[in-house]
């Protein structure tokens, strides 16, 4: 073979051939550790490619003159670049012996395809996150693909960016590709045989997590820390983190799948798979003569290696911290070691403006945010742990940073003036005085670090109805209230409103249920608030004072009397909850405050409802917006008649949506286990909604428990293209994680999709 060699033939003296990763994979290989089989397409195919294709000159011109701070130039060439290499074809002997070699690796085995720079994982430069891999990657033509978009991606804007910065000659840095079969892991994560933070020689640090290890590297999880002393490999500290969902893969892709209850709060590892890694830790650490930073897996009890680096950001001078006493904003995980004080940035995209000298809050960080992060005086993310880019980039420019916050982008304002202590994982309020004192040993205890609160496309709205607890739910990092419930309120009034009607007393009920409205609206303010009204139905209405003289007997309540039509048959009662609104919206400002529609079987009911809003003096404007609930599946058939009816917004009501579709009442406990909102029907159903309703332009949300008890349904939600999800108080923060990392990988598989439609388009001309 001309271009490539197996694992088993290539040491870590073959760093110009199979580049950093490469070479380290084979030196593991060696030295009889447990690797996953595979090959390297070494930087030989990397330069038959670019003669056969004649783009060496071509990318030289295209580079010529640029400087670092030039971003907007980096970019554009970055683009032209891309389009030269993937419109370009991998001459024809590459080719050959790609689809060979792959073909001897098994029955077309998935594979993660990864690239390896030959100026990478060196003990001076980590280029950490530069270049492109490709996960779950089968068949011999889908290989040979993505080793040329591996090409490609030694030049995405942020690489070039990193090579300028580290004076690295572009064309000198050359790009081998390992192919490796993938590894089911149940758990994974990755160990240093130094403590990255403080460089303490004399102990090892494992991070570790349930499922595959993405999760992990791109900070969407906090992971479990466990503390080894090399010294006699006894476990001196632990961090047990709580896990709520974990990337695993199902079929041919990788999803967002629930952690078992019972494994949620449990420590990853067992103790005796903390001692196994930390005995191969100092193995590798002593072949290598140099501390090491080694990602690990571990399928069907077996323990994986996939990689081993040098630690790039060790500490030579004794570090120091900041003498205690400040108040406290925040605490996390201390990253990058070092004191410093200046304003928050809070970034929420790496094309945000930043000043050189301040403090950059973000929900994390990935390579497009370097250049912003060279110009950062300290680093605050939400999520994330010691691997995260954020900690790796950070520990590199020698810069102090804190991540897993759980809620800086929340807590933390524009322009304020902080100090950050990346010893202690501590943000101090204001510019603290200098007093400094050597940095204490990790504390050896179990701890529960506070949920992360990252920021996402897709908005999270909480569930209430108790205004009593308004203030405190407020805290939460909600982007407002999605359902605000009219029933807990009422039952709180404690009688029938028809009742208190007869009596004289209807504008108390409608008083008492406004400042109800308010509470919460001032609460939330001015994030908004969606009122849903009364969807009581018969049974428990007759369960309030007064109520048996108003209620029929029904067989069957839940498909009775109730929602949109009982507003349009009898609307005593919702034309008081309309007058209770109005006078919160008009005589306390709070326009924030919107209505949705319960129970809508047709769409003359929703017309009629319109009707009842107009003599009510209710109109929807720029500040007020109409919903309506989506429960019947007479709304999933007609959801174009619906929003051209006129409505602002649609919220899925999964609960009563499943079991009609299903024909299951969700209240008999014989059909508990038929009762699933995953059920195929039911998930084509909503995505008719979500589709419709974009179609028109109105908001689309969910507010049934799925969206925050099976992750696989959020992303099957997210991917559709929902707006929102509404969740209980106590999911808020675990939904917006899932959301993140869901959304992250939608986003690298569009990236994925626009560049095989560039080739083909560049191709075809």
């Amino acid at each position: 073979m001309k271009y490539i060699r197996f694992f088993n033939e290539i040491s870590k003296k073959d760093l110009a051939l199979a580049g950093g990763k490469g070479a380290n994979l084979g030196e593991m290989v060696k030295m009889g550790l447990p690797v996953p089989d595979g090959f390297v397409v070494t930087t030989k195919g990397y330069d038959r490619f670019l003669d056969s294709a004649q783009l060496r000159v071509k990318i030289q011109e295209i580079l010529k003159g640029i400087k670092a701070e030039e971003t907007k130039k980096i970019a554009q060439a970055s683009q032209k670049i891309k389009q030269l290499i993937l419109a370009a074809r991998l001459p024809a002997d590459l080719k050959k012996e790609i689809v060979l070699v792959y073909q001897k690796l098994g029955q077309e085995p998935e594979v993660a395809v990864r690239s390896s720079a030959t100026a990478e994982d060196l003990p001076t430069a980590s280029f950490a996150g530069q270049q492109a891999s490709f996960l779950n990657i089968r068949g011999a033509e889908n290989v040979a693909e993505a080793v040329l978009r591996c090409f490609a991606s030694l030049f995405e804007a942020r690489a070039i960016f990193y090579r300028l910065e580290n004076h690295f000659d572009h064309l000198k840095v050359k790009l081998a590709v390992p192919v490796q079969v993938m590894v089911e892991s149940e758990k994974s994560g990755v160990m240093f045989t130094v403590n990255p933070l403080t460089s303490e020689t004399d102990r090892l640090v494992i991070e570790a997590g349930y499922g595959l290890g993405e999760a992990i590297v791109s900070g969407s999880i906090t992971p479990d820390r466990y503390l080894v002393s090399k010294k006699d490999l006894t476990i001196i500290g632990r961090e047990i983190h709580r896990q709520t969902w974990m990337i695993k893969k199902v079929g041919s892709f990788n999803r967002h799948v629930s952690v078992p209850k019972k494994l949620i709060e449990a420590q990853k590892l067992t103790d005796q798979e903390i001692i196994a890694l930390a005995q191969y830790g100092l193995k590798i650490e002593k072949h290598y003569h140099y501390p090491q930073d080694i990602e690990w897996a571990i399928a069907q009890g077996k323990i994986y290696f996939v990689q081993t680096r040098p630690v790039t950001t060790l500490k030579t001078q004794p570090q120091q911290a900041f003498q205690e006493g400040g108040e406290v904003l925040l605490k996390g995980l201390g990253a990058s070691i070092g004191l410093a004080s200046g304003p928050v940035r809070i970034i929420r995209s790496p094309k945000d403006d930043f000043e050189e000298g301040a403090v950059l809050v973000a929900e994390l960080t990935n390579p497009s945010f370097v250049p912003l992060m060279k110009k950062a005086k300290a680093i605050v993310t939400d999520t994330g742990g010691m691997t995260s880019h954020a900690a790796i980039v950070s520990r590199e420019l020698g810069i102090p940073c804190v991540v897993g916050t759980g809620q800086a982008t929340a807590v933390l304002k524009d322009g304020q003036m902080v100090t950050v202590d990346g010893a202690k994982g501590v943000v101090y309020k204001g510019k603290v005085s200098e007093t400094f004192k050597a940095a204490s040993a990790p504390q050896q205890v179990v701890a529960k670090t506070t949920e992360s609160v990252p920021i996402t496309a897709t908005k999270v709205y909480v569930n209430l109805g108790e205004p009593s607890i308004a203030s405190t739910v407020a805290q939460e990092p909600a982007d407002g209230v999605g359902l605000l419930r009219a029933e807990f309120m009422i039952a709180e009034i404690g009688e029938h409103p028809k009742a208190m009607i007869r009596r004289g007393q209807g504008k108390d009920f409608a008083l008492r249920l406004s400042q109800g409205m308010v509470t919460i609206a001032q609460a939330f303010h001015p994030r908004p608030v969606v009122y849903r009204a009364t969807d009581f139905k018969t049974n428990e209405y007759k369960n309030l004072k007064g109520g048996a003289e108003f209620e029929p007997e029904e067989e069957n309540p839940m498909l009775g009397f109730r929602g949109a039509f009982r507003y349009v048959v009898q609307p005593e009662v919702f034309r008081l909850e309309l007058w209770a609104l109005r006078r919160a919206r008009e005589q306390f400002g709070l326009n924030n405050l919107w209505l949705m529609i319960p129970f809508v079987r047709t769409v003359d009911e929703l017309k009629k409802i319109h009707q009842i809003l107009d003599e009510e003096g209710i109109f929807r404007s720029a500040d007020f917006k109409l919903w309506m609930m989506a429960e019947v599946p007479s709304v999933v058939f007609l959801i174009d008649q619906f929003c051209q009816a006129g409505i602002d917004g649609v919220s899925i009501g999964s609960n009563d949506l499943t079991q009609l579709i299903l024909g299951v009442d969700r209240d008999n406990a014989q059909l508990a286990k038929e009762f699933d909102e995953r059920n195929e029907a039911v998930c084509q159903a909503i995505r008719q909604i979500i589709e419709g309703c974009r179609k028109h332009g109105v908001s689309v949300s969910l507010c049934g428990q799925a969206a925050s008890e099976y992750p696989e349904f959020l992303e099957m939600l997210v991917q559709s293209g929902i707006t929102s999800v509404s969740v209980n108080p106590d999911r808020v923060v675990e939904t917006r994680k899932l959301i993140a990392s869901i959304e992250r990988r939608i986003l690298l598989d569009k990236i994925k999709e626009i560049e095989g439609l560039l080739e083909q388009e560049v191709t075809e001309k």
